[in-house]
């Protein structure tokens, strides 16, 4: 007689015999489970998706390619106002001093030349150091501009090294061709975010900013449709970063040189791809056990419900930090503290007078900047909803300055920090999820010490919003300017702004551009 068990993974087989004074002995015997296969499977969709869109969609929408030249100016000014920084200078200079690659990519604002993954490294670090540049805010959160880093330092050295051997090593790119692959990357980086939400499982959300850089500079740099869903997988196969820099109690620096690593990272295994041909990972999104599904995202596969296609949506409808540097869900949320400051002041009241302040906002902002204890250094400051908030209310502005020590250590911020909550508000979380609104409300309920009850101040859509583009460009262009003028000499900064806001920018070549940013 024969009986079968299953233990685990292994198949035991038990076979009864007789002993030869007669008695019965039951005998095991293993059974190995059926060997995997080896056979390598088709590419994961998501992969080949992705590649297709990138060699095939041809970017046709004006506003798309408009509200790009936008996006570009805004992030090369953030860069530019982010050296005003040491420590973003310590972090951005060559690790061996002095060193000038040749026909290497200009850092703006620099004089350093770099080779093209440094100058991922250091470009993409500029640009995000002072949480600035544009956001889009869905089930996960981003700043889609951060993959300009990699494109810019790409697109300038390519362009640099076709011109110093006579065109005979590549394409050179214009600052069109710059403002179409950062289109493409939005859109990548911004579907992906719509409905996935990478912060729940805690990674941050530069893993897209990785994929999504990989995915256009490898068309960039000359790769087949194949050869970009091989540098894809590499990018989702490599090691993604923890959100742990970005939360209470660990906040810190890293949050600011997080896409430039993502970016430097995204431009090195397209060149690994490119120079070695480093293989292929075709499942790497849906590999049992092993796979980025089963592995970081708790076995759920991506969800593309709202948008199965990718277009130019993502750009036209990306967000602007236009009025404040400051993490994007307390935009409103600022905005409503410098007209609580009016109010007061036309009451002849100040801060002093508040009893106390109730934020209303979105679930994320409370997930993401509800802070309450002592605030660290300035990446904590300007991730945390009260702090924002309570600045603009004593003073009437939020500045970059506004998050350094000097400032911070006025007792009166952290009082008047103490007096204020937050509540969750449904409509605001379904309307920051709504694709038609994408709102990002906050409503500021005041009550002052002799029991006077203020009335609600509530700002659904900051100025950077598409609601509100035409209220905002203008405001968009002042800020470049202001960003250029805090950095270069008046008629270096009037030569830049000049010459950016021309019609035929898109035709310049990208080095003849980038070499007006260069000390």
């Amino acid at each position: 007689m024969l009986t079968v068990r299953t233990k685990g993974v292994l198949t035991y087989a038990r076979k009864w015999s007789f002993s030869s004074k007669g008695s019965i002995i039951p005998r095991f015997y293993s059974i190995s489970p059926p060997r995997p296969t080896n056979e390598r499977p088709e590419p994961d969709q998501v992969l080949k998706n992705i590649a297709k869109y990138v060699h095939k969609t041809e970017i046709t929408s004006q506003l798309a390619l408009d509200t790009a030249k936008l996006c570009f100016l805004d992030t090369l000014g953030c860069g530019l106002a982010a050296l005003q920084y040491q420590q973003v200078q310590n972090i951005i200079k060559p690790i061996v001093p002095g060193t000038v690659v040749p026909n290497g990519t200009k850092v703006l604002g620099t004089n350093y030349e770099m080779d093209p993954v440094n100058g991922a490294f250091a470009i993409g670090t500029l640009i995000r150091w002072l949480d600035y540049n544009d956001c889009w805010l869905a089930a996960e959160w981003g700043h889609p501009s951060d993959n300009l880093g990699g494109i810019l330092a790409v697109a300038d050295y390519l362009t640099r090294l076709s011109k110093a051997t006579y065109g005979k090593k590549g394409k050179e790119f214009t600052v069109g061709d710059v403002l179409e692959a950062m289109v493409k990357a939005h859109e990548i980086q911004g579907v992906i975010a719509l409905e996935n939400s990478f912060n729940k499982v805690g990674l941050d959300h530069v893993v897209l900013v990785k994929v999504a850089t990989t995915a256009v500079v490898s068309k960039m740099i000359g790769l087949t449709e194949e050869q970009t869903i091989e540098a894809i997988s590499q990018a989702f196969v490599d090691g993604q970063s923890l959100r742990t820099y970005r939360h209470a109690p660990n906040t810190g620096s890293r949050k600011s040189w997080a896409a430039g690593d993502a970016v430097s990272r995204a431009v090195h295994l397209v060149y690994l791809v490119k120079n070695a041909a480093v293989g292929m990972i075709p499942s790497v999104l849906t590999a049992p056990t092993w796979g980025f599904y089963d592995v970081l995202f708790k076995g759920k596969a991506f969800s593309f419900e709202q948008r199965s296609k990718c277009d130019s949506y993502v750009m036209e409808n990306i967000l602007f930090k236009i009025s404040f540097p400051a993490e994007f869900h307390a935009q409103t949320a600022a905005e409503a503290a410098v007209k609580g400051h009016e109010v007061l002041r036309r009451m002849g009241k100040s801060f002093r007078d508040i009893k106390s302040v109730r934020i209303r906002t979105q679930e994320a902002a409370i997930r993401i900047i509800d802070k309450s204890g002592p605030l660290y250094n300035y990446a904590d400051r300007d991730h945390c909803i009260q702090y924002m908030t309570a600045v603009p209310l004593i003073f009437g502005r939020l500045t970059a300055d506004d998050y350094t020590d000097s400032v911070a250590e006025l007792p009166e911020i952290d009082e008047l920090r103490s007096k204020m909550y937050c509540i969750r508000d449904e409509q605001f979380t379904l309307d920051y999820h709504d694709p038609s609104k994408r709102s990002i409300g906050n409503a500021l309920l005041i009550e002052l010490n002799d029991g006077t009850v203020l009335d609600e101040i509530i700002v659904e859509y900051p100025i950077g919003h598409r609601f509100r583009r035409e209220e905002g460009i203008p405001l968009l262009l002042k800020k470049f300017k202001n960003h250029l003028d805090n950095h270069f000499a008046p008629a270096r900064a009037d030569e830049i702004f000049s010459r950016s806001k021309e019609a035929d920018l898109t035709s310049v070549p990208i080095d003849v551009y980038m070499d007006l940013y260069s000390n």
